[in-house]
């Protein structure tokens, strides 16, 4: 695969080439050593593209997966413990879990977070002004990185999938808040 588009989040890349040399430069590699090819399996059965043969982002997840943990990078989970103090006296939680909950990130590798995302749009929204930022207050990272389709690869997958054109207009105009962390937004696509 290719970078085809940069955006730089909140000074994301000036912050990442300055400081995390090295963790970008793997990020890069990665990007490039992934082929896309072998994830064009899926025969569309929907309406707008029935028949069709797509890219199977699970199947994208999985080679970033392996590359990313190749070179040691690590899923990261932060256990979540909630609170039951903002209960109504009315209510009483029967809550049993045998499940503790947790917030999780793609891959941490020191003090990078980065999240790959062929999926919905909210998620990506999710990742950058949300997630990023409660890894980065608990000390888990300082930077992110979230990498995601161009709108042309995304056209090649389910319907649905968002696309790194749309995220950048979003932020652009959303603004960064005094909470964003730096964050570097990469758009992929198949190689040429």
């Amino acid at each position: 695969m290719i970078i085809a588009g940069i955006y730089s989040f909140n000074n994301g890349r000036e912050v990442i080439e300055e400081n995390y040399t090295q963790e970008l430069r793997e990020v890069q590699e990665i990007i490039r050593s992934i082929d896309s090819e072998i994830c064009k399996t899926k025969i569309s059965k929907e309406k707008t593209m029935p028949g069709r043969l797509l890219y199977q982002p699970s199947k994208l997840n999985k080679l970033f997966r392996s590359a990313f943990v190749a070179r040691h990078w690590q899923k990261h989970r932060i256990p979540c413990n909630y609170s039951q103090e903002y209960y109504t006296a009315e209510y009483q939680s029967r809550m049993q879990s045998s499940k503790s909950p947790f917030r999780e990130m793609d891959f941490i590798k020191n003090k990078v977070g980065v999240e790959v995302q062929f999926g919905k749009y909210a998620f990506m929204v999710y990742n950058v002004c949300a997630k990023m930022t409660i890894f980065s207050n608990l000390k888990a990272i300082n930077v992110g990185i979230e990498i995601v389709p161009i709108k042309e690869f995304a056209e090649q997958m389910s319907t649905g999938v968002s696309y790194f054109e749309q995220f950048v207009w979003d932020l652009e105009h959303r603004g960064v808040a005094d909470i964003d962390i730096p964050v570097l937004i990469l758009g992929v696509t198949k190689s040429s």
